[in-house]
Formats: C-alpha cells, structure tokens, sequence
C-alpha cells in the first residue's frame, strides 16, 4: 500500500494562512492569537527527527520540542514544492511546483523548479497562484521577505514571493536583524529565510561538524530575536522538509532495463518522476519497477499517486507536470541514471516519504508560546 504524504492534521500549508488569521485577530485552526506582526522563520531541511537528537545544540529551539506538535511537509520533501506551499498556503497539486525538476509538456523537457525559470516556459503563470503576501498586502498589511541577496531576482523569488518587500541579511543573524528592525514598522507578515542548514546536509551531512555549527549559530540568532519580540509579536520557526544522509555506497545506478521506453526523468535521486514515450503502458511500467526496486521504494503511477493524495488536489493545468510513474526511495538510498551526475557529490538528501523527511516541527515563540 502507498503511505500517505500527510501524517500529521496540519501541513506546512497551513501556516500562513493561520498567520493571517492572527494579524486579522482571528485564532484560526493553529489557535494563534491575535497579533500586529506575524514572522515565520523558514529554516530549510530542519526536519524534526534531525533536531531532536541534537536539541543540546539548539537550546532556544529545543525549548519548544516538546510542547509545540509537529507538522507535516508537503510530497516531495523538496525546497520547490514546501516554500511554494507555504507561501500559497495550498499543496503542490494546486501551485504547479511539483519537484525539484519537473516535466514542461509544452516543451518536451525537464526544467529545474529552482533556478531553471526562463522566459519560454517559467512565467509568473507557472506557480499559478496569488501568494499570501499578494494577498496581505491587498489587506492593507505590510508583507517582507528577507533572504540572501543571491536569491532577489531570481524566477523562483519572484514567483512564490511576488508582493513581497524583498529584504537581505548575509547571515542568519543579519536577517532576524532585518526582521527585527520591521517590528518597530507597520503591522506585518515577516517571512525569514535559511538555507545554511541545508546547504551544510548537502555537502557534509547531518552528522558533520559544518551542520551543527549552523545549527548552533541559528539557534543563537534566534534565542537573541525571541528576547527582542514584544507582546503583540508572534513568531513560527519551522521548515519546508527533513533531511537523511545518504552515504555514496547507498546510491544505486538504474538498471538500463527500467529506462526503456522511458523519455524523461525528473525529480529528484530520492523521488524520481518518469516520463514515457509516446504509447508506453504506465500500469506495465510500473509493474517493471515494483519488481525490480519493490522493496526499496515506493512506486506508483501517476493516477496512484494522486489518488493517494501525495499531491493534494491536482489541477487540470498541473496534470501533466507530474510523472507518470513515481518512484520514491523508502530506505536510505538514492537513484541516479548518470554516473557522472554532480549530485553523487551530495551526502544529505530528500524527497521521499519517510518521517525524516516529513515531519517538520513549528515551534512557536513571542505572543505565539
């Protein structure tokens, strides 16, 4: 049986939307209370199952593991998909982002969620979707983003932050000052952004002394941020997936017998998508995969997989962005079809559905805890 994508009553689409609720002075599902400025404090590939066993590193964090419940990611646990959610408030079905690479019909080709949005295909009409900072500031809110300065002008900034004030801050630190600084402002949605983490799984892993230092460097940015908050100012760190290590000798070369027949590969290692030739069966396909990866993945067709509820709701126009077979690693392992594939270099890794990689915490502080 195909696992569920949402294992927890609350998604990281949900947090926006309850963020606005409180800047309205509505308690929404989440029971925020009313506040003047709402910050979330996006810290990419913080999974819960990473912080926990850690939480001495993080003692501001941690503080709050126990009290606040976790929350689920969105399917894939990947960076496209989870800050487009979030920032929608609606799952990947309904925004477009459906990976970290994904299938442009139009033009028959793979193009990155990321960093591939050029003018013949990644319009602002490709993240279908007003954003809730469109949608704040339309209510007469002030609606920041604040992030590195590499990311300002970039296709994927513009489309799943667009109406945003686009602010930077070079450190963790530099940021939550930014944040700080548009407390003493108009009343606010504040959304921080934190790649450190996820950049240091990336290239050393979890287990690395490069992960824990950001780690430790984000929770004391955070703990100086929680005492500067007044009482009308809520803030939810939280993230958009988890993270497993995935050691080189885990990573396994797809057998040439299961690209046959197959014209595109999309996704991510740990969850591909599949696009295939004209005329090819999915059902036998799939049938192909199940019995050559069955008990080291989840594979489903595209129909499956959405019956399975993996994507949300799909919408007719996001249909045929989706694999038509999904293959999402359910140990620690991760598929590659190029040997020189640059991402081999990577040690933490996500996309699948495995509680390292979906469960995410939301840990309330201000107003908020």
């Amino acid at each position: 049986m195909l696992p569920a994508a949402k294992s927890h009553r609350f998604s990281l689409a949900d947090v926006m939307p309850n963020c606005l609720d409180a800047l309205h002075g509505r308690r929404g599902a989440l029971g925020l209370l009313p506040v003047t400025h709402a910050v979330v404090l996006l810290v990419d590939g913080l999974g819960t199952a990473a912080l926990t066993p850690r939480s001495g590193h993080a003692r501001t964090l941690a503080s709050r593991l126990g009290v606040d419940r976790a929350l689920s990611s969105v399917f894939p646990t990947t960076t496209a998909a989870g800050l487009a959610s979030l920032t929608t408030g609606r799952p990947p079905g309904q925004h477009g982002l459906v990976g970290y690479t994904a299938f442009d019909a139009v033009n028959d080709r793979v193009v990155n969620q990321l960093t591939g949005w050029d003018d013949e295909v990644m319009t602002t009409d490709w993240q279908r979707l007003p954003t809730l900072f469109e949608i704040a500031a339309g209510a007469g809110l002030a609606a920041i983003a604040i992030g590195p300065a590499r990311y300002r002008e970039s296709g994927f900034t513009r489309a799943v932050l667009r109406g945003a004030d686009y602010r930077t801050g070079s450190s963790i630190a530099d940021r939550l000052t930014r944040a700080q600084e548009a407390l003493s402002g108009p009343p606010a949605l504040i959304y921080v952004y934190v790649p450190e983490l996820d950049s240091a799984a990336h290239a050393h892993g979890l287990e690395s002394r490069n992960w824990l230092s950001a780690l430790e460097e984000l929770d004391a940015a955070v703990g100086h941020f929680v005492r500067a908050l007044g009482p009308t100012h809520g803030l939810l760190v939280t993230a958009d997936h988890g993270v497993i290590d995935i050691p080189h000798a885990a990573q396994r070369m797809v057998a040439p017998e299961l690209l046959a027949g197959v014209r595109h590969v999309a996704g991510e290692p740990r969850c591909l998508q599949l696009q295939l030739e004209a005329g090819e069966s999915a059902e036998s396909h799939a049938e192909r995969w199940r019995a050559h990866e069955g008990q080291r993945a989840w594979v489903a067709t595209r129909s499956e997989a959405i019956d399975a509820g993996w994507f949300g709701e799909v919408a007719p126009e996001v249909l045929p962005r989706i694999g038509e077979i999904l293959v999402a690693a359910r140990q620690r392992i991760a598929y590659y079809v190029d040997p020189d594939d640059t991402g081999r270099r990577m040690i933490g890794q996500h996309g699948s559905l495995s509680p390292d990689e979906t469960t995410i915490p939301l840990l309330r502080f201000g107003r908020w805890g």
